[in-house]
């Protein structure tokens, strides 16, 4: 066979098609079969005649819950609906199992990613195919435990690496940063010459896919579940109840129907076609993945498994070879799918792959002299955000989604597959799933080719990237723009991009950073663009010390403090409720008592049954009105207006969509977050700035805090609310679309005067945590309670009106807290960012989930939660007599923790004392 250096060469000598005329996609079909290197797959030797045959076993007439695919997802997730005692549950297969994607997997499992969520669920994998599988069923599921390595070859991975460890602490993951002499000692084949160091964790390893789906399968059938091969799902069964709520009815197949209220869609690659039989969207795209497999290498037996990010390679121990594959910048798209595919390959591009071969040749040197005895490519399916699509989509209940697993189908499928597995019984999984669930997503983005295509690009392509903590995408960019868009772009503002929306970052003193066009980083012969301001900038944020724009931002949060500071939230989700059940509705939604008169607005949760937080937003109560206007619509019996954090508009509305149709509320829930902005002035000053732009006193008898009021601004009629999510006094302004650029504009002329100025994001995520306000899905998620975030203030507990998850919060509250989130100050003034590890008395009892500089008190502070190590409830008397330290990148930094945030604990400047 050629060695890696000779296929180096000849792809250098054949005519170069670049990457300008070589095409983007694939519409070619699987070329032969090859060999793959995993001890057997699960397909026969004349593979093609298997479906003819028809199922592998009669299909049943009804099922409880229909599993489409018979992959990764697929096997976890019956095996968990099974062991959670779901009877009835059926898994359909088109072919064998492992056809299409998994039966080539690398089948790789690392154990630290920069997220404690995957953490969590990679652990649960590892148990499962390490020890729960052999021990039911006798079989071996192919895993080996050789260890990690992760490469790093400069001074920010190797950083990243060491946040990894520090987030490892709090879950028991074995890691140790080694120096390039240690990593020589462990690894004789590998080049240190030019590594900072690198992270060895000991306990990670690989499975096998067939090994492992054999093991699923038999197990789940062991507990009642059906496994069917060789069923080709042709159609989804939609019927529409009462209410006219769409329903999962039945599932059609070649060999007859099933009826069933529950569809998983794991069908990989082609979960976007069985997404069209039922008329649901599903974000993904189809491209070449491949890997080679050497020939013998002699001492590569029992190293561990190796990640060289900054190469974009990866080293699979293959007993005594190695399979080497990665990520390029130019992958290949497959756009014309076939349903015919099961256990075929593509030719592997040498164009494309010769990339890889380099960094690993540079890595273990006696690569270049070393054969290739396979290639391997094949199809995966990535998504817009490189997170996998999970749980019920909102417009059609009882069909769910466990599929876009960017590769990683193996290694998160045990955990992916309980959650999902719980989803499905329980209405909810266990685990703060938020990032991986299709919910996240606006139609207007499920439903956009060149955005979904353009972000799993770049999503692919930054695969390896170091996960700095202010990073952007590229890609996708400007897909929903506010009325303030160009204004303040002129002003200097630097943007953000939160599912879709430009939202304000921070504003740069000089100048102005249009964000372009997306250029595929110069692959596909796009032209790579050249001084991009944008770019420019947002890689001066590449680091994780203070970043160059740390000063800039601290100019934002001190005028804030100091006189103050507009900022645009036009991004903001804003939803009506109303209706004849308007009421009783929002009595079982919210947490808080929001039954007051109209004109008064109330910070409540969002929960669920299990008493998590599914959102933290305002309710602010409206007076019936038979007219609509530009404001607020026109309805009969109560009206709430509901104003959310616009990154997660989009499950907010999900979520108060299904607990109504499930509760059969007869109310509306109206979106007119297109329809109007949101403009804020916040700081000491705020009272005499807008006294000069609304005709009413603002005077704190005549407008008090949480109230809001119709009222005119510069000559247009707003919502203006007092609220504050920073601390201060101050008003946000709800404007109809039109009407934003000349009250903006009437604003800042007001405010010139007063030391006025514009301050985006960043400074709103300083000064909100300086003060303590939670932020949803860092210091909130569905798996935190408002009890343990202490927001018992926002649950009307004292009452005797049920609302969703009081139950829940009752037994919590009875039984003691086991989780507890405190406020952390460090003096040293070192940067933090999340996932630091927290210590008490010399023991490991959390991480940080937010973290940020105060500028008002000078000194980083951190929020996280706390356990007792002996599993105890977290008293105060708990929290006060610790010491505590937390852990950044392996130093830890002394720390107080408080039980409230230091600034302003009297809530005196929200009230207008100063």
């Amino acid at each position: 066979m050629a060695s890696l250096s000779r296929a180096l060469r000849v792809a250098a000598t054949c005519p170069r098609r670049g990457l300008g005329q070589r095409a983007l996609t694939s519409q070619a079909g699987p070329t032969r079969e090859k060999s793959v290197p995993h001890q057997r797959t699960l397909k026969e030797a004349q593979g093609p005649s298997a479906v003819a045959q028809g199922p592998s076993r009669p299909l049943p007439s009804t099922a409880n819950v229909v599993v489409i695919g018979g992959g990764s997802l697929g096997c976890q997730t019956l095996y968990h609906l099974a062991k959670l005692g779901v009877s009835g549950a059926v898994l359909l297969e088109r072919e064998r199992l492992t056809s299409g994607t998994t039966w080539h997997t690398a089948g790789l499992l690392w154990q630290l990613r920069p997220s404690d969520v995957e953490v969590e669920l990679l652990a649960h994998t590892r148990r499962v195919v390490s020890r729960d599988l052999e021990e039911e069923t006798g079989l071996h599921t192919g895993w080996i435990q050789n260890g990690g390595l992760f490469i790093a070859s400069n001074r920010q991975r190797l950083d990243e690496y060491k946040r990894l460890m520090s987030l490892g602490k709090a879950y028991g993951v074995e890691s140790h940063v080694l120096s390039p002499a240690e990593t020589k000692a462990l690894y004789p084949l590998m080049n240190v010459d030019d590594l900072y160091g690198t992270l060895y964790v000991p306990q990670d390893g690989t499975m096998d896919p067939a090994g492992t789906c054999t093991a699923l399968s038999r197990a789940a059938a062991a507990r009642g579940a059906q496994v069917i091969e060789n069923c080709p799902v042709t159609g989804i069964r939609v019927r529409t109840d009462d209410f006219g709520v769409r329903r999962v009815a039945a599932v059609e197949t070649e060999h007859g129907s099933i009826q069933t209220p529950c569809v998983v869609n794991c069908a990989g690659v082609w979960a976007a076609a069985v997404g069209r039989m039922a008329g649901v969207k599903v974000p993904l795209v189809a491209m070449h993945h491949a890997y080679i497999v050497t020939e013998r290498i002699e001492g590569i037996q029992n190293m561990p498994n190796v990640r060289d990010h900054d190469a974009s390679v990866y080293l699979r121990l293959q007993g005594d070879a190695l399979s080497v594959g990665g990520y390029e910048t130019n992958p290949i798209f497959w756009e014309e799918v076939s349903d015919k595919f099961a256990f075929g390959l593509f030719d592997l591009d040498w164009d494309v792959f010769g990339p890889h071969i380099e960094g690993a040749v540079n890595r273990v040197p006696v690569l270049e002299k070393t054969g290739v005895k396979s290639t391997v490519c094949g199809p995966e399916s990535f998504t817009p955000d490189h997170k996998p699509l999970m749980g019920e989509v909102p417009e059609l209940r009882g069909f769910y989604l466990g599929c876009g697993f960017n590769s990683a189908g193996m290694m998160l499928g045990g955990g992916c597959g309980q959650e999902l597995a719980h989803w499905i019984v329980h209405g909810r999984p266990e685990k703060d799933m938020y990032s991986y669930d299709i919910r996240r997503f606006h139609p207007l983005l499920t439903d956009h080719r060149r955005w979904v295509r353009e972000r799993s690009h770049e999503s692919y392509a930054k695969n390896y990237s170091v996960v700095f903590p202010h990073d952007e995408p590229l890609a996708g960019r400007n897909m929903r723009t506010d009325p303030l868009h160009e204004e303040l772009l002129a002003r200097g503002c630097v943007f953000q991009e939160r599912q879709g929306w430009e939202r304000p970052g921070w504003f740069i003193p000089q100048g102005t950073a249009p964000v372009l066009q997306y250029d595929y980083y110069g692959a596909y012969g796009n032209q790579a663009h050249r001084d991009y301001a944008y770019g420019r900038l947002l890689g001066d944020e590449y680091t994780f010390d203070f970043p160059p724009h740390h000063d800039v931002i601290k100019k934002e949060c001190l005028a804030c403090r100091g006189a103050a500071a507009v900022f645009n939230m036009s991004y903001f989700g804003k939803f009506y409720l109303v209706g004849l059940d308007a009421k009783k509705a929002a009595d079982w939604l919210f947490s808080a008592d929001v039954s007051r008169p109209p004109g008064s607005t109330v910070y409540t949760c969002l929960l669920n049954h299990r008493g998590g937080t599914e959102s933290d937003l305002t309710v602010s109560r409206l007076a019936p009105s038979p007219q609509a206007s530009a404001l607020a619509p026109a309805f009969e019996g109560d009206g709430y207006y509901l104003a959310v954090g616009g990154a997660v508009a989009q499950h907010n509305w999900a979520h108060i969509s299904t607990v109504l149709q499930d509760g059969k509320f007869r109310c509306q829930l109206i979106d007119s977050s297109e329809d109007l902005g949101m403009i804020s002035v916040q700081g000491p000053a705020s009272r005499a700035i807008l006294q000069e732009v609304l005709d009413a006193d603002l005077s704190n008898e005549a407008f008090p805090f949480s109230t809001h009021k119709l009222l005119r601004a510069a000559g247009h009629l707003v919502r203006a609310m007092r609220l504050s999510f920073v601390g201060e006094l101050g008003w946000e302004l709800h404007v109809p679309r039109p009407a934003c650029v000349p009250v903006y504009q009437a604003v800042m002329t007001a405010g010139a005067k007063h030391g006025l100025v514009n301050a985006g994001y960043r400074a709103i995520d300083s000064l909100s945590i300086e003060k303590g306000y939670r932020h949803w899905h860092a210091d909130l998620r569905p798996d935190d309670s408002p009890l343990e975030a202490g927001l018992a203030f926002t649950c009307k507990l004292k009452s005797a009106v049920p609302f969703l998850g009081r139950e829940a919060l009752e037994k919590q509250r009875a039984e003691g807290l086991r989780r507890r989130l405190l406020c952390f100050t460090v003096d040293e003034k070192v940067p933090m960012f999340g996932l630091e590890a927290i210590w008490r008395n010399g023991q490991v009892v959390g991480h940080i989930r937010r973290a940020d500089f105060g500028f008002a008190i000078d000194k980083t502070l951190a929020y996280g939660y706390i356990r007792d190590p002996s599993g105890g409830p977290v008293s105060l008397d708990f929290v006060k007599s610790g010491a505590y330290a937390l852990e950044r990148m392996g130093v830890t930094y002394p720390a107080q923790a408080h039980l409230k945030s230091p600034f302003d604990p009297d809530n005196k400047r929200v009230k207008g004392i100063y």
